[in-house]
């Protein structure tokens, strides 16, 4: 079952993800992507994430598809203009890429390449927009389409921004434009989340909440300072600190949370963050 049929069909959806290797052998994600197999209706893969300049979605997605998974093709506006945006979409739809999540994208001197001039023409929501013109059959200029794709377009949201208003907002221009789910960011406070899901109660497709794996205390703590709209709350530190066993820890902490938050959402989204041997183990806790 793809991702559309996955949505379609009203079942509780599972993604996760696997990240391009910063180098020419790919190895290493394909074997990360077979853990999944059966397990998850689609594998994000992620666009030159944090801005550290890696392997390519695109041709990481064809490698996945010709092996069988169903991957999602993350797309960031950071480095490419409408014209490169537009034609890269065509290129994923002619090699059998179906499944596209938009993203704004992490600016670039949060990455290893602090110097490289950011493009940003676009945002998520005009991505949207675009990708949705190129499904109708015409591009951003109105110029009609020899043959047009068909993506399954997706986008995310952060449930834990303050305020959480313009969120919403911008939540509602995403659908608009064309999103047929949605991921979170990582997700820790089951308060924060139930605000959310009540304030977006008006939104008709799929939300998948994220789940993010703790590898430690010394993580969470990094996030809650750095990391915009995740709280991780001071039980799950506590529990990360006094764990004997850390892999342990994170599994259980990311299946109760899944069991808590599911229930409110239509879908979980987990990013192992380099943990993505252990994502069997999560789904295993959670009775995904």
């Amino acid at each position: 079952m793809g991702l559309r049929e996955a949505i379609d069909s009203g079942k509780f959806i599972v993604t996760s993800e696997v990240g391009p290797p910063k180098g020419a052998n790919i190895e290493h994600a394909l074997q990360d992507a077979e853990l999944l197999r059966g397990r998850v209706d689609g594998i994000n893969v992620t666009d030159i994430q944090a801005s550290a300049m890696r392997l390519g979605s695109m041709v990481t997605c064809h490698l996945l598809k010709e092996a069988g998974h169903n991957p999602i093709f993350q797309m960031t506006c950071r480095d490419r203009n409408r014209l490169a945006l537009q034609s890269d979409l065509l290129s994923a739809w002619v090699l059998g890429i179906s499944d596209v999540l938009c993203l704004t994208g992490d600016y670039t001197t949060l990455g290893d390449h602090p110097q490289a001039k950011p493009v940003f023409d676009l945002d998520s929501v005009s991505l949207l927009h675009a990708a949705t013109g190129l499904v109708q059959g015409h591009d951003m200029a109105g110029n009609e389409l020899d043959g047009k794709p068909d993506f399954t377009l997706g986008a995310v949201v952060n449930p834990g921004a303050e305020p959480l208003e313009p969120q919403i907002i911008k939540l509602e221009q995403k659908v608009e434009a064309g999103a047929r789910f949605i991921q979170t960011q990582a997700v820790y406070d089951v308060a924060a989340f139930e605000r959310f899901i009540k304030a977006a109660s008006h939104i008709k497709v799929p939300i998948l909440v994220g789940i993010v794996l703790l590898k430690s205390a010394g993580m969470a703590k990094y996030m809650n300072r750095n990391v915009a709209g995740v709280f991780v709350p001071d039980p799950l530190i506590k529990e990360m600190t006094d764990a004997p066993d850390k892999v342990a820890a994170s599994v259980d902490i990311a299946a109760r949370l899944i069991k808590e938050l599911g229930p409110m959402a239509q879908g979980a989204h987990i990013m192992p963050i380099g943990w993505d041997k252990h994502v069997p183990r999560v789904l295993d806790a959670a009775g995904l």
